[in-house]
């Protein structure tokens, strides 16, 4: 019974970091580019009172053994890099990917990170920056002053049209081999990791990187109706357990009462 209370325990605890993944879902349904996770669990270790297998005499076997688990742990928030639906704003920097890939920017300490959200601006200077007003890599140009107008082909060619002439250039995407290894560190981005694998550079629309979108955002991929059930689910869950914890406590109770 003791060991009941500690398997529910342990699957309380697990469903409370659920609901907690869950509620950032849904507190970023409105978040560009944002990408939803997910929880996974494993089952802890198992007490073993018969061995499955083991000799029973006269060449016998047990065909099945006698174990009892001691509840489930999180082991891993995945995150989820399905493309999520684009949003027409006609802003003439705001750039969706459509597809696989992310924007590089560099960090106020130099360091490099990477991001789905393509709602870009220009600083005073006419450097391509995030709302953050951190730069934008990946070959994007500063805006010349007078410019007119500003076309993102889905191939990633650029062409700045000012009174004197047009500007063109092309700029590239970045990739990973394991996404789901990124560092998420707030502000739609991420940092690499030893897990993640190294960046490569690529051309959009080219081996499999996404194209480019002018006029776009890419919205989250949280879908609320998913994300209320998987809430309902983990609530079930969370209630079963303290309900487990409530049965042990009572056969406790009663066998405790035995003496009188």
């Amino acid at each position: 019974m003791l060991r009941a209370l500690y398997s529910s325990a342990a699957g309380m605890q697990s469903q409370q970091l659920n609901l907690d993944v869950i509620a950032n879902n849904l507190a970023n349904v409105n978040t560009t580019g944002f990408k939803k996770s997910k929880i996974e669990f494993q089952d802890l270790l198992y007490q073993t009172t018969r061995q499955p297998g083991s000799d029973q005499g006269n060449s016998n076997q047990l065909p099945t053994g006698l174990q009892v688990g001691h509840g489930s742990r999180p082991v891993a928030t995945s995150r989820v890099f399905t493309t999520g639906e684009l949003s027409q704003t006609g802003e003439r920097l705001d750039v969706a990917i459509q597809g696989d890939g992310f924007f590089e920017v560099q960090m106020p300490d130099g360091t490099r990170a990477y991001t789905r959200d393509g709602a870009f601006k220009t600083d005073s200077t006419g450097r391509i920056v995030t709302s953050d007003g951190l730069v934008v890599q990946g070959g994007f140009q500063a805006v010349p002053q007078g410019t007119t107008a500003i076309s993102i082909a889905p191939s990633g060619d650029v062409t700045y049209t000012t009174a004197s002439g047009n500007t063109s250039f092309k700029v590239q995407l970045i990739r990973f081999t394991n996404p789901s290894g990124l560092e998420a560190i707030g502000r739609n981005l991420y940092r690499e990791t030893l897990s993640s694998g190294t960046p490569e550079l690529g051309t959009p629309g080219e081996n499999g990187y996404g194209e480019l979108a002018q006029g776009y955002l890419e919205l989250s991929n949280v879908k609320v109706v998913e994300e209320m059930v998987n809430m309902i689910q983990a609530q079930r869950a969370y209630e079963v357990n303290s309900k487990a914890v409530q049965a042990a406590d009572e056969m406790m109770q009663q066998s405790n009462n035995l003496r009188r």
